[in-house]
């Protein structure tokens, strides 16, 4: 692999040092922030992000409730931005995640949170910027500079870097381990590409795809449909492994792929059970993950996380691999996506 690859490719296989600074740079805002949130003992959980940082905190949503048992929503920013109405905050923890800290929308949204008297961080890549100045907590992603339109190494890090929190607040002691051996596992992970170029071939001409998951891995699932929009321009949807079969298994009968995400989590065996019975019905399906899988043949392994926590890690960057040359399978760029740019600003 040369400079000459896609910045795509190029910032994914930066993954395992990204990890490992923001490891070694973020102990103490990670101590300060756990400390904060065992002083204040936040009442629930609030996310503000938008696009793939939004799907990141699909991710952070299910380690904060099965975790802590905080209840976790999603934030609307318009009900604010536009709406003008201040949400009642007081005794939440709101933590907005973005590669830039630029969007408006997001920024004046963590503002009026701080105001209202709720715990606030912001999961930021630009420590100088508009929303580190509005949080009153700040965990820096250290992804340095990701010039690629379509974000990798930064979505990756949005996955990791409340972990540490959650570790301290815990004593989990087996996250934090898997936490110091997540580089090497990322590492393994890169050697994968040359796999995932080939499970990719067969879906050079498909022009719609499903991507599935369910709990920790719904939010990769969610990142894996937008990349494919994004950066080969294929219609794809995401469903949770449950939801998929109260309609939408429908479009098995019309040939549209599946690619099923796998894990190791407490709903890992359920997702696997719901993937079998997919094939089973003749779908075509594409399993990627650690864990079990559904049917050998089809399944692009990645290497665990050592912890049900991580392996959303190791299964996103797989897969990063795998849209990057599908892209360039179709004959396409994934750097320079029709009609979109590196930073979008919404109000």
């Amino acid at each position: 692999m040369t400079n000459s690859d896609p910045l795509m490719l190029q910032e994914a296989r930066e993954a395992p040092q990204v990890v490992q600074a923001q490891l070694e740079r973020n102990r103490e805002a990670a101590s300060k922030l756990a400390q904060a949130i065992r002083e204040r003992q936040p009442s629930f959980g609030v996310t503000v992000a938008r696009g793939s940082s939004d799907h990141a905190c699909t991710v952070l949503k299910y380690a904060l409730e099965t975790r802590l048992g905080l209840s976790v929503a999603s934030a609307h920013p318009s009900v604010y931005t536009l709406y003008g109405s201040r949400l009642k905050l007081k005794g939440a923890l709101v933590i907005a995640v973005s590669q830039s800290g630029a969007s408006p929308d997001v920024v004046e949204t963590l503002r009026m949170a701080r105001e209202a008297g709720a715990l606030t961080a912001a999961l930021v890549n630009v420590e100088d910027s508009d929303l580190s100045r509005a949080a009153e907590f700040v965990l820096p992603l250290q992804a340095g500079q990701e010039r690629a339109v379509a974000a990798t190494k930064s979505f990756l890090a949005s996955l990791t870097a409340f972990l540490p929190v959650l570790a301290e607040l815990t004593g989990d002691q087996a996250l934090r381990r898997s936490l110091e051996l997540l580089p090497g596992v990322l590492e393994r992970t890169l050697a994968l590409e040359q796999e995932a170029r080939e499970r990719a071939e067969p879906y050079r001409y498909a022009e719609s795809l499903i991507a599935l998951g369910r709990g920790l891995n719904y939010g990769v699932a969610q990142e894996a449909a937008l990349k494919l929009k994004e950066t080969s321009g294929i219609h794809a949807e995401s469903f949770s492994a449950a939801e998929f079969s109260h309609g939408p298994k429908r479009l098995v009968y019309e040939g549209v792929p599946l690619l099923a995400f796998t894990g190791t989590d407490e709903a890992g065996e359920s997702a696997r059970a719901a993937y079998r019975s997919l094939l089973d019905e003749g779908a075509d399906l594409l399993a990627l993950g650690s864990g079990a899988a559904p049917d050998p043949a089809r399944w692009l392994r990645v290497p665990g996380g050592g912890h049900p926590l991580t392996d959303p890690v190791p299964a996103a960057l797989a897969f990063y691999l795998f849209a990057a040359h599908l892209s360039l399978g179709r004959g396409l760029n994934p750097d320079a996506p029709p009609l979109l740019s590196k930073v979008t600003r919404t109000r």
